[in-house]
Formats: structure tokens, sequence, C-alpha cells
């Protein structure tokens, strides 16, 4: 049987991609195929009306477009499957954190029409952000479906794939900064006889501010502008936080990430 989208690796990630796209009907359940080598993935897939396999060529036959999405450890395990794709007729979608294009042709042996895609964990509640960038052999309007799949499940950007390094440290590793500000305020708010309603108090703070940058006209330097008042609470915080290097800390901290990707990518 063809299907128009097939994945090697069924994981948590994947699992959310194929929720988002067929509850915004971007593709209905027939049209898609999961390989996994864990019985218990594959039944998670089954629920939602997918086709499973235990094995990976039957995903490389049957799809038009092969999503990675198994980790980067992985790859030269997926050398043999890679090399049979059929680069006239398929597309591969790679989800594999610091695997370029280039490395992926290289495992297959051959040219391919790749495009990465970096997303990030909320993509399993609806709220992801992905970068999606086409690789050297991708041809025009091949990013098509990825983007769909991935505005699905929240909001995608295309960029240069020599700029998937920076999403990995901007939104890919984001999400893990956010929580470590949580991770404080919530110690902070236990600290000052909160620790019951630390979860809450914390979790909806960081929502509504969130929503406020998503919706607001205001950059981030302003928002923060209008809520510190001279002399008061918010300002004392601030003054400690520049007081500190927060900034710069922050800043310097994204670029290793950066630096980092860049390493995994060589």
């Amino acid at each position: 049987m063809h299907y128009d989208l097939g994945f090697i690796g069924a994981g948590n990630m994947a699992e959310a991609i194929v929720r988002a796209a067929i509850e915004q009907k971007v593709l209905a359940p027939q049209r898609i195929i999961a390989a996994d080598v864990s019985e218990a993935r594959r039944d998670a897939f089954a629920a939602l009306g997918v086709t499973t396999t235990a094995i990976n060529g039957e995903v490389i036959t049957g799809a038009e477009q092969v999503l990675l999405a198994v980790k980067p450890q992985s790859l030269a395990g997926l050398a043999g499957d890679l090399a049979k794709l059929d680069v006239q007729r398929q597309v591969v979608i790679s989800i594999m954190a610091g695997i370029s294009s280039a490395k992926l042709e290289a495992v297959a042996g051959k040219p391919l029409r790749i495009i990465r895609v970096m997303p990030n964990t909320p993509l399993m509640v609806g709220a992801g952000m992905a970068g999606i960038a086409p690789g050297e052999h991708a041809h025009e309007g091949d990013e098509r479906l990825a983007l769909r799949l991935f505005e699905a499940g929240g909001k995608a950007v295309r960029v240069e794939e020599a700029a998937i390094d920076a999403i990995t440290a901007v939104s890919g590793s984001g999400p893990a900064y956010v929580f470590y500000l949580a991770e404080a305020m919530e110690n902070a708010a236990a600290q000052l006889g909160l620790a019951a309603e630390a979860r809450t108090l914390v979790s909806q703070t960081i929502l509504g501010a969130a929503q406020l940058l998503a919706q607001s006209p205001d950059s981030p330097a302003e928002l923060r502008r209008k809520v510190t008042s001279p002399g008061g609470t918010t300002e004392a915080a601030i003054k400690h936080l520049d007081g500190n290097s927060t900034t710069a800390v922050l800043v310097n901290a994204i670029k290793a990430a950066h630096q980092r990707a860049a390493e995994l990518g060589k």
C-alpha cells in the first residue's frame, strides 16, 4: 500500500507529530505508517489508526515521505534503509538532532531530498516551535508537508540549514531554560511559605507571560518596563538580576548550546 508519510521510530515526539497531524486534518491516519522495534510503541500508534510495522524497510518502500524520528546514535544502523530510498520520488524529513543532511547522505551513500527539522517538546501539548531547513538536494516545495505537520503542533519557521544549530540553541533547548527558571521560582515560593501553591503560581505566571509576549506588539524589554515600577518590588528583583550579570549568563548559556550543537553535527 502507498502511504503519504512513514515514520522510522515511533517514540513520544513522533506520536505528538501524528496526533497533531490527525487532529488538524493534515493527514488521515490510514495515510500514515510507522515502524518501531517496540511492540508497545507500535500499539500506541495502532490505537490512532496508523498502520504499524517492526520493519523499517516497509516504510522505505511504502511511504512518499519518510520521517526519521530515532536517536542520533542509531544513524549507522539506518544505512541499509537509507540506501534504498528513491531520490526521484521520496523526501526524507529528519528530526535527528545534530545530524546534518550531508551526514545523512554520507550514510546513505547518495544524494537525498532531505528536510531537517528541529522541533521542541511543547509540540506534545500543541504548542511546539520548529525550525525547518531544506537540505542541499531538496527540491522546491519539498518542505511543504513538514511545514504543515509542525504548524499543526504549534508554529514553524523556514530557515537555511546553516541556522539549524542556532534554532537548536534557542528554541530546541529553550524549554529547558524556562523549566530552569520555573524550578528557581518554585524554590523561592517554597522558601516564602508557598510550597503548596508554588506549582500553580509559577506555571500560570509563565503561561500568562508567554501569552502576553506572543500577543502584544511590545518588545520583551518594553513589557518588562511596564511591570517595573520605580522603587517597587519588581525593580528590586531586576536590579539584583542585573547586578549579577544574569543577561550575560543567559546569553552565554545559549551560545554554549549553539557551540555544542555545532560539535555534535561534525
